[in-house]
């Protein structure tokens, strides 16, 4: 089983695409519908089994080759999944080769994320669709006070964050802000079919601190980097299912929704995008 699946924050991405499959690829008579997929930064590939009911072929692609180690090991059994070692800002991948685009909790980690958008752009098929999320410079206050409070205190000439947990735990110098990230994939031509906040106060207060630090002391690519630092404990999920108690973490999310719904602060960010057809000549 993946013990990610119960925290709510990992839980509502995994949730987010689950249902903009459904909404934009379901399955037609029985069959996938997207003929091509790929999952940019797949890391343990969490997502991948998932991808595969919807997709013909699906390919999953991380500059970690420890973290590829692990996805090819979790999904050995699912054949219309390949992996492969790419940088997401020079994908090797030829034009417009996909149908659809996932990539969870990694335009954050780049460096470059108009870059990587242009990528996405290119390698997307007319009329593909991308399903991405990211953390929100718009975090609420429970998730990361701290923080939260430096972001607002702090002179121009100051780096972002105050500490390295937190919003900024995982490996992350740097958030997106939401209406710079309409800006950018506007000028890359995609349109926006959907943008959502993912995460609120309640899960804000409850993944605080803690998540980072376990992070940092169990996972063996807990920066997201090319380079594995493996901690003297590793954990590694063995298989993509996940556990019966994610039936409290969804309880949960379905409690943040109902109370926090309705602020603009959010831990996380989903967006769908999608590149217009081309014109008729």
């Amino acid at each position: 089983m993946n013990l990610k699946f119960l925290l709510p924050t990992f839980r509502n991405r995994y949730c987010f695409v689950q249902a903009c499959l459904e909404r934009y690829a379901p399955p037609a008579g029985g069959g996938p519908v997207v003929s091509q997929a790929l999952n940019l930064g797949t890391g343990e590939g969490d997502y991948d089994r998932m991808l595969a009911t919807y997709c013909q072929q699906v390919v999953g692609c991380d500059v970690n080759e420890d973290d590829l180690a692990c996805a090819r090991a979790v999904n050995a059994d699912v054949p219309n999944v390949t992996y492969e070692n790419n940088d997401a800002l020079n994908l090797s991948y030829p034009d417009e080769a996909f149908g659809l685009v996932v990539s969870c909790e990694v335009i954050e980690h780049v460096g470059e994320p108009r870059r990587m958008l242009a990528e996405i752009y290119r390698v997307l098929r007319p009329g593909g669709r991308v399903f991405l999320t990211f953390p929100n410079r718009g975090f609420p206050f429970t998730y990361d006070p701290i923080n939260y409070l430096w972001l607002r205190l702090r002179k121009p000439h100051q780096r972002e964050y105050a500490i390295a947990q937190g919003a900024y735990a995982f490996g992350h110098t740097y958030l997106i802000d939401r209406r710079e990230f309409l800006q950018w994939v506007r000028e890359q031509g995609f349109e926006v079919l959907e943008q959502r906040g993912l995460s609120h106060y309640l899960v804000g207060l409850l993944e605080m601190y803690h998540t980072g630090l376990l992070q940092r002391l169990l996972k063996r690519n807990a920066q997201n980097t090319t380079d594995t630092q493996s901690p003297s404990i590793a954990i590694q999920p063995r298989s993509s299912q996940p556990p019966r108690l994610v039936v409290l973490t969804d309880a949960i999310l379905w409690l943040d929704r109902v109370l926090f719904g309705w602020s603009s602060a959010s831990v996380g960010v989903g967006v769908v995008l999608v590149k217009p057809e081309k014109p008729n000549a």
